[in-house]
């Protein structure tokens, strides 16, 4: 028999895969964290399956999203970037990608690692929302609305509200498996 999984990952073999294995596991290691972030910012105005297939590509470009070397690039490495057919060609999004790198381990500083800060937000709990079906997700909520304005505050950039909700759901800070899904329970 097989799995009831969420409506938005059916039919695509890496969508289905991600959405069994990754999506919406609480994870709580900075490295993961930044990696998400990153993936999320180049996600905006795209659809998450372009990011996804392009994952790798990423992880290669950005030195396996080492945020401390990421955050020392400079404008050389920017511009063999920017000529990367394998990532997403944004400038505004890949010097987004520097200028949150310093300010990620900024936060590190303050709070000891990003993940005391982002989880602060939700008191170390994910929220378990009971969506019948994935369509009926908000895109934003309050507390995206708090998080993004509070990292923007810090000063990082592409971390809209619809972004950081992403991001919740992605790094299981919140729960939008639907009810009927088999990791529903699981995360």
């Amino acid at each position: 028999m097989d799995k009831h999984r969420c409506g938005w990952c059916l039919g695509d073999p890496l969508y289905e895969a991600y959405h069994d294995e990754e999506w919406g596991v609480p994870v709580k290691d900075d490295d993961t964290l930044f990696e998400f972030l990153i993936l999320e910012t180049f996600q905006a105005g795209l659809s998450w399956i372009t990011v996804l297939r392009k994952r790798q590509n990423f992880r290669e470009a950005f030195d396996h999203f080492d945020y401390k070397k990421i955050a020392g690039y400079d404008q050389n490495k920017i511009d063999a970037l920017l000529q990367n057919p394998g990532i997403i060609r944004n400038k505004l999004k890949v010097n987004a990608t520097v200028s949150n790198a310093k300010a990620f381990m900024d936060i590190q500083k303050e709070f000891g690692s990003f993940s005391n800060y982002i989880w602060g937000f939700v008191d170390g709990k994910p929220i378990k929302n009971t969506l019948e079906n994935y369509k009926h997700a908000p895109a934003t909520t309050e507390l995206s609305d708090t998080i993004s304005k509070d990292l923007k505050k810090r000063g990082f950039k592409f971390v809209g509200s619809t972004v950081i909700y992403a991001h919740m759901q992605a790094t299981g800070m919140v729960n939008d498996h639907e009810i009927h899904c088999f990791r529903y329970d699981e995360v």
